[in-house]
């Protein structure tokens, strides 16, 4: 039954995420996070990839040199850096990372780690959401703020630890932001 091995999936990350958005005072992103995962154009498509081990958008893409809930998924969730990604206003109008709104690179962060949790499971440590973004970010279009955010958030997890980060996130970086 991997349709109900992908709910707990989903739920258990929902519910990582969810305390970690709490722990920093984002209560909004916390509750709303990743709600599209339970229509059915994202659904369906990962009950039937799923794997277990990761996100089972990367068995569709393999299946069918796309993913149909990841295009879904990206257009509907501020927390992904994708979803800003749009043609810059410079001459040559290529495509580029927009400037995220700090509450979603918080978001970000807090859904990366959540990743790393559910699927390294007990091999998890808090290197693995900076060692996952380490392996991908030469692809990534990403405003340099936001990935400059995003770094020293995944660094200072790496080097010293969830509670040291969330506080830091809380007092500093989302002090003078309007926390939902």
């Amino acid at each position: 039954m991997k349709w109900l091995e992908h709910l707990r999936t989903i739920n258990h990350h929902r519910k990582l995420v969810r305390q970690h958005c709490f722990a920093v005072g984002l209560y909004r992103q916390g509750l709303m996070h990743d709600l599209s995962k339970y229509k059915p154009v994202e659904f369906l498509v990962g009950a039937r990839y799923y794997q277990g081990t990761c996100s089972p958008n990367n068995a569709e893409r393999a299946a069918k040199g796309y993913s149909s809930a990841w295009l879904h998924h990206k257009g509907r969730n501020k927390h992904h850096l994708e979803y800003w990604i749009d043609y810059s206003t410079g001459e040559e109008s290529k495509m580029c990372g927009m400037k995220m709104p700090v509450v979603y690179v918080v978001e970000m962060f807090c859904d990366r780690v959540a990743a790393s949790k559910t699927y390294r499971r007990e091999q998890y440590t808090q290197a693995d959401a900076y060692d996952y973004y380490m392996r991908s970010k030469d692809h990534y279009l990403i405003h340099p703020e936001s990935k400059s955010l995003l770094e020293e958030l995944l660094i200072m997890l790496k080097d010293e630890g969830e509670e040291k980060t969330f506080a830091y996130i809380k007092k500093q970086v989302l002090k003078k932001k309007k926390v939902y």
